[in-house]
C-alpha cells in the first residue's frame, strides 16, 4: 500500500460556516434535512418573522405558528418539515422557540458536523526518514522541550541526542554517574520538567537523577534521588500551567510499585537544600528515597500503591482531568489500575481493569474521556474510566499484539502500532480502520521501540533499537495563501531597489514589489537542497549573503549569480543563525561558541576560507545573535542566555552583561542601546557602557521562543511569537533616561493582531509614503503585509495585488484631503454645490492618478525625482480644477483648460519717459553718435613673435625630438626587415 498520505498542520480553530448564498435546490440530495438547505437569505426573512408584532408571546412561536410562517416565506420544502425543526430546536417540550433557541441549535449542529468532518480525513503523510545513526544501544526514550524547539532522545548506555527542530543533530552528550561505572550504566526512562526546565533521567541503579537545562554547564546534575526500593522503568511528569510551583513526578518500577512525588515549590526547589548551600551553586544534592518518604523536604510529598503483584510496570501517567494516576502491567489482573489520592493520605484509592492476556500500553484522551489499551490479544479496547466493567467499544483487524495506541486529540483519531510493523490510524467515532501503513520500516525481526507523535508538527517518531524514523504528515490543503511552497524563513527590504526579499526551507529566493505585491523574480536551489536559516545585505544593498544549513554563505547579486561562497563551517553541516555585515569583515554565528570571521581583503577567490577571530573562544554555549553598535561595539547572545560585549577594532572580549552587575561601570549614555528577546517571551533593555539591565517585560505570556525587530527611528518594538501573534509596542519614552532600578513595567502596546496560522519566523519594517509596514515571515508558508496599526495590506503570492499609494491615502483619510481643500480653499467659491463638485472632482482625481492598469510599472515613479514630479503634477491638477465658479465636464487633450473673456482693466497713465522721450533720451543719443572710438592695429599691439621655444619647457623640447627620432629609426628596421623578407620569397 502507498505509504505516502496527507499530513497534517497544526490549525486554528475552525468555526462552522454557514451555508452559502449560493446553495439552490439542484445541489440538494435526497434526504438532506431542511435546516441543511436553508440559505443566508432564509435565515435572515426567518429572523424577522420572529420580530413580527403579531406575535404573542413577543418573538415567540408556537409549534403550528412557525411551520405556517416559515413555510409561507421560503416556499420550498414540505410544511413537516418545519415541524421537525422545531421538533429537534425544542428539546424542553415548552411548546415555544424564540430566535435565540434556533441559532443555538443551528451552531451546535453545525460544529458537530464539522468535527465529523475533521474526524474523517485520513492524514497524508510525506516519505520516511531515517536520522543519522548516533546510539549503539536501544533508544528508550524521545520527548520535545518544547522552550527550546528541540528534540532528545535516550539510549541504554546513556548517550543522549540533541536534535534541532529541523531534524538536524545539533550535539550529543553522554550521561555519568558516580554510582556505577560507565560500562554497567543503564538508563531506563526519560522526562521533561518543562516548568523548571530540566530532565530526569531514572537507571537501573535505583536512582534518578535530574539535570538542569539552565546551567552553563553541560548536563549538571543538581538533584540525585538514591536508595529507591526498586529500578524504576517508566515515569510521567505533569505541572500546573496556572501555577508553575504544583507539579507530579510519577514513576513505575519492576516490582510492580507505583509511586508519586508531589512538589509543591518546583520553581523555587524541588528538594529541601542545606542551609548553607544555594540552588545555584553548582553542586550536587544527594537525596535518599526513606528522607522524601519521611516527610525530611517540607516541599514535597508522595503516595504510591501497590497492586499490580511483583509486574513491572509498563506505562504511568498522571491525569489532571481524572486527577488519577493510571498504569499498567502485562498480567491479565489488575492490568489498568486508576488510582486517586484522598487529602492527608499517602495510599492511593484505587480501581482496576482486568484484560486478558494483558496490555503493553495505554493512551487517554480527556476530550473523549476514553482510555484506549495496547493489547497482547490484538485487540484495542476503549474504556470509559467511569465504568469499568466492560470496554465501550473494541478496535479489531490488527493481526499481532498491539505494543503501543496513541489519540491524535485534534482530529479524535488514534495511531496504533503492532508486532508485525503495521501502522494504523482508526476512526474513533465509527471505530473502524481509516489507514494502514506497512512495509516501509526497518527489516528487522526482533526490535525495542519507542513510539513518539508531536502533534504540534504533525510528526511521529519510531525508534527500532538504535535506529529513529520520522512520519511527518503533509500540510492540509486550504484557501489561505500562500507565498512559498515551504515555511519562509527570512525576510529583508531592500530600500534601493524597493522590494521584499524572502527565502524558505526548500533553498528558494523570491524577490518581490513592495508597491503591488508582485512577484519580480525567483531564484531556486541556491544551496541545493539544504534550507536556506538566515540573509543579509551589504551596505550598498546590491549584494545579497544567504546563509544555510550545510554551513555555507553565498554572496549573490540580484541577476542570479554567485560570486563568492564562504566555508562557514568548514566543509561541516551546521545551523547559520545570522550573518552580520560589516565595513571590513562579515560575522556568523549560530553553531559554535567563538565568532566564526570573513575579511574583505581575502575575498581574491571564489572559495573563502575563515579567519581567525582574535578574541578566541569566551562563551559557554553556541552563539545564536549579534548586533553592532558603531563605532566599535559588538555584542554577541549565546544559547545560555549569556551576552558580551566585544571591540570590534581589537576582536577583544570587554564585559558580559549581567542582570545585576558586580560593580558599575562609568556611563557614556544615560539610556538603553541594547534590546534582547529570548526565553519566556520576555523583552530586556541594557546599556552595554553602563553594564545595566534598565527593564525588562514579558511580551508574550506563556510563549518558549519570540523574535523582535525595531523599526529604523527607533519608536517602535515589534515582536511575533510561536502562534503567529504579533505585537508592536511604543518605545519611544521607554529606559530612555538613567534609572537606578530596572523598569518591570511594559511600554504602551499599539496593537496586537494574528496575521499567521503558525509560529512567525522574522520580521521586518519598511516605510512607504509616511505610512509604517511590517513585513512578517511564517512557518505557514506566508509572507503578510499590515501597518503598525494591524490593518492588513495583503500576502506576497495572492491573485489581486494591491497599491501601496492608494492605501496610504486612504489610511491617512479625509486628513490628506483636507490638507488639499485648505490649501485650494482661498480659490475655490463658496457656494456649496460647488464645493461638493469641487470636493468630488478631487477624488475622482485622486482615483484617477491611482487606479492605474495593472501592467503599468514605470521605474520612473519608484525614484525620489519621479515621485516629487508626480505629486507637484497631482498638485497643477487640483489647482486648475478648483479655479472658477462653475466646473466645466469637457472630455480630451485640454478638458482641464478653463476657457472664459478676459477682465476688463481700468485705464492707467503712462509715465512720463514714454510720454516725452526727447527728455531723457535725445542729447545723450546724439553724442554717443559723434564719438567714434578707434582701436589700434594688430601689429601695434604684437610685442614678440610666437615660438615653440618661448612657450614650453626645454625639458619638454628635448623629449620630443628623442621621441620623434626613435620614431624614425623603428621605421627604418621594419622598412629594411620587410624587404629582406621579400628578396628571400622571389629567390625561392
Amino acid at each position: 500500500m502507498n505509504s505516502q498520505t496527507s499530513p497534517v498542520i497544526e490549525r486554528q480553530p475552525s468555526f462552522p460556516a454557514l451555508p452559502s448564498e449560493e446553495s439552490s435546490e439542484g445541489g440538494r440530495h435526497l434526504g438532506e434535512s431542511i435546516e441543511n438547505r436553508l440559505s443566508i437569505k432564509d435565515f435572515t426573512e426567518i429572523q424577522n418573522l420572529f420580530k413580527s408584532p403579531e406575535l404573542n408571546p413577543p418573538e415567540c412561536m408556537s409549534k403550528e405558528e412557525f411551520m405556517e410562517r416559515t413555510y409561507a416565506a421560503m416556499r420550498h420544502g414540505a410544511k413537516e418539515e418545519y415541524g421537525d425543526l422545531f421538533d429537534k430546536i425544542d428539546v424542553s417540550r415548552e411548546g415555544f422557540i424564540d430566535w435565540d433557541k434556533l441559532t443555538s441549535f443551528m451552531l451546535l449542529e453545525l460544529y458537530e458536523k464539522d468535527e465529523r468532518v475533521k474526524s474523517s480525513v485520513i492524514p497524508q503523510w510525506k516519505d520516511i526518514r531515517s536520522l543519522p545513526l548516533i546510539h549503539k544501544e536501544n533508544i528508550q526514550k524521545v520527548v520535545y522541550l518544547k522552550g527550546s524547539c528541540r528534540y532528545v532522545t535516550l539510549s541504554k548506555d546513556g548517550l543522549l541526542g540533541v536534535w534541532g527542530e529541523n531534524l538536524k543533530l545539533q550535539r550529543s552528550l553522554r550521561i555519568c554517574t558516580d554510582t556505577v561505572k560507565l560500562k554497567d550504566l543503564w538508563a531506563t526512562s526519560l522526562v521533561f520538567l518543562a516548568n523548571v526546565n530540566k530532565i530526569a533521567v531514572a537507571f537501573t541503579s535505583k536512582e534518578i537523577c535530574f539535570y538542569d537545562l539552565s546551567s552553563k554547564q553541560d548536563l549538571f546534575c543538581q538533584y540525585k534521588l538514591q536508595v529507591l526500593p526498586a529500578t524504576p522503568v517508566c515515569m510521567d511528569y505533569w505541572h500546573n500551567p496556572d501555577d508553575g510551583n504544583d507539579a507530579i513526578l510519577t514513576f513505575g518500577d519492576v516490582n510492580g510499585k507505583v509511586q508519586a512525588i508531589y512538589f509543591t515549590a518546583a520553581i523555587i526547589s524541588l528538594f529541601e537544600r542545606p542551609v548553607n548551600s544555594t540552588e545555584d551553586q553548582q553542586t550536587t544534592l544527594y537525596i535518599p528515597w526513606k528522607e522524601v518518604v519521611g516527610g525530611f523536604h517540607k516541599c514535597c510529598s508522595t503516595a504510591k500503591h501497590e497492586l499490580h503483584d511483583n509486574n513491572w510496570v509498563r506505562q504511568v501517567t498522571y491525569s489532571s482531568h481524572l486527577e488519577a494516576f493510571l498504569s499498567c502491567t502485562t498480567s491479565d489482573n489488575n492490568t489498568v489500575i486508576l488510582a486517586w489520592r484522598e487529602k492527608g493520605k499517602t495510599h492511593l484509592r484505587t480501581t482496576s481493569l482486568n484484560i486478558a492476556k494483558g496490555i503493553n500500553g495505554f493512551d487517554y484522551d480527556s476530550g473523549l474521556n476514553i482510555i484506549a489499551t495496547a493489547g497482547n490479544d490484538h485487540k484495542i479496547c476503549l474504556w470509559n474510566p467511569y465504568v469499568v466493567s466492560k470496554p465501550t467499544g473494541i478496535l479489531q483487524g490488527n493481526m499481532a499484539s498491539v505494543i503501543t495506541v496513541k489519540f491524535i486529540a485534534s482530529r479524535k483519531q488514534l495511531f496504533s502500532f503492532s508486532k508485525d510493523k503495521v501502522l494504523r490510524v482508526w476512526d474513533i467515532h465509527h471505530q473502524v480502520c481509516i489507514q494502514r501503513i506497512a512495509g516501509i520500516f526497518p527489516k528487522t525481526v526482533e526490535f525495542h521501540l519507542s513510539f513518539y507523535f508531536c502533534e504540534p508538527h504533525g510528526r511521529l517518531f519510531l525508534s527500532f533499537n538504535n535506529q529513529l524514523s520520522v512520519l511527518e504528515m503533509k500540510k492540509e490543503a486550504s484557501k489561505r495563501v500562500t507565498s512559498h511552497e515551504k515555511p519562509v524563513t527570512c525576510v529583508l527590504y531592500n530600500f534601493t531597489f524597493k522590494q521584499v526579499i524572502s527565502s524558505d526551507t526548500g533553498s528558494t529566493i523570491t524577490f518581490w514589489m513592495i508597491d503591488t505585491g508582485r512577484k519580480i523574480k525567483q531564484f531556486s536551489g541556491c544551496h541545493g537542497n539544504a534550507e536556506i536559516s538566515t540573509m543579509a545585505l551589504d551596505a550598498s544593498e546590491t549584494r545579497l549573503l544567504t546563509g544555510s544549513t550545510d554551513g555555507t554563505v553565498k554572496i549573490w547579486d540580484f541577476n542570479g549569480h554567485c560570486h563568492h561562497k564562504l566555508n562557514a563551517g568548514r566543509d561541516r553541516t551546521v545551523e547559520i543563525s545570522q550573518i552580520l555585515v560589516l565595513k571590513r569583515t562579515i560575522l556568523v554565528v549560530g553553531w559554535a561558541r567563538e565568532i566564526t570571521v570573513f575579511r574583505l581583503n581575502t575575498f581574491t577567490q571564489y572559495l573563502v576560507q575563515p579567519s581567525e577571530w582574535k578574541g578566541g573562544v569566551q562563551h559557554h554555549d553556541d552563539i545564536l545573535c549579534a548586533a553592532f553598535l558603531p563605532p566599535q561595539s559588538l555584542v554577541t547572545g549565546s544559547y545560555d542566555g549569556e551576552m558580551i560585549v566585544w571591540n570590534n577594532n581589537t576582536e577583544n572580549a570587554s564585559r558580559k552583561l549581567h542582570p545585576d552587575p558586580p560593580k558599575a561601570w562609568s556611563s557614556k549614555s544615560g539610556g538603553a542601546n541594547l534590546v534582547s528577546c529570548g526565553g519566556s517571551g520576555y523583552v530586556r533593555f541594557w546599556n552595554i557602557f553602563r553594564n545595566q539591565l534598565m527593564g525588562e517585560f514579558q511580551a508574550h505570556e506563556g510563549q518558549s521562543f519570540i523574535v523582535m525587530t525595531i523599526e529604523k527611528t527607533n519608536k517602535y518594538l515589534i515582536t511575533g511569537d510561536l502562534d503567529g501573534w504579533i505585537k508592536v509596542w511604543d518605545i519611544q519614552e521607554y529606559c530612555t533616561d538613567y534609572i537606578e532600578n530596572k523598569n518591570v513595567d511594559p511600554p504602551p502596546l499599539v496593537t496586537s493582531f494574528q496575521p499567521h496560522s503558525d509560529c512567525v519566523t522574522h520580521i521586518e519594517t519598511c516605510t512607504q509614503n509616511r505610512c509604517l509596514l511590517i513585513l512578517s515571515a511564517s512557518a505557514d508558508c506566508s509572507l503578510c503585509v499590515s501597518d503598525m496599526f494591524g490593518n492588513p495590506v495583503g500576502i506576497f503570492g495572492q491573485e489581486e495585488h494591491w497599491r501601496i499609494e492608494q492605501r496610504s491615502l486612504i489610511a491617512e483619510g479625509d486628513g490628506g484631503l483636507e490638507n488639499i481643500q485648505e490649501m485650494t480653499g482661498d480659490l475655490t467659491s463658496s457656494n456649496n454645490e460647488s464645493a461638493v463638485q469641487s470636493d468630488n472632482l478631487a477624488l475622482e482625481l485622486l482615483n484617477e492618478e491611482i487606479e492605474e492598469l495593472p501592467f503599468k510599472n514605470s521605474p520612473w515613479e519608484n525614484t525620489v525625482l519621479g515621485r516629487k514630479y508626480r505629486r507637484n503634477g497631482l498638485k497643477e491638477k487640483l489647482h486648475s480644477n478648483f479655479i472658477g465658479n462653475s466646473v466645466q465636464h469637457a472630455i480630451g487633450t485640454f478638458s482641464l483648460l478653463n476657457i472664459s473673456s478676459l477682465r476688463e482693466t481700468a485705464e492707467m497713465s503712462k509715465p512720463d519717459f514714454v510720454v516725452n522721450p526727447d527728455k531723457y533720451f535725445g542729447e545723450k543719443v546724439e553724442e554717443n553718435i559723434s564719438e567714434i572710438v578707434e582701436f589700434p592695429t594688430f601689429p601695434e599691439t604684437l610685442k614678440a613673435v610666437f615660438d615653440e621655444g618661448s612657450l614650453f619647457p626645454r625639458e619638454i623640447l628635448e623629449r620630443e625630438q628623442e621621441a620623434k627620432q626613435l620614431n624614425e629609426r623603428m621605421f627604418q628596421e621594419s622598412r629594411i626587415k620587410r624587404n629582406k623578407k621579400t628578396t628571400r620569397i622571389i629567390e625561392k
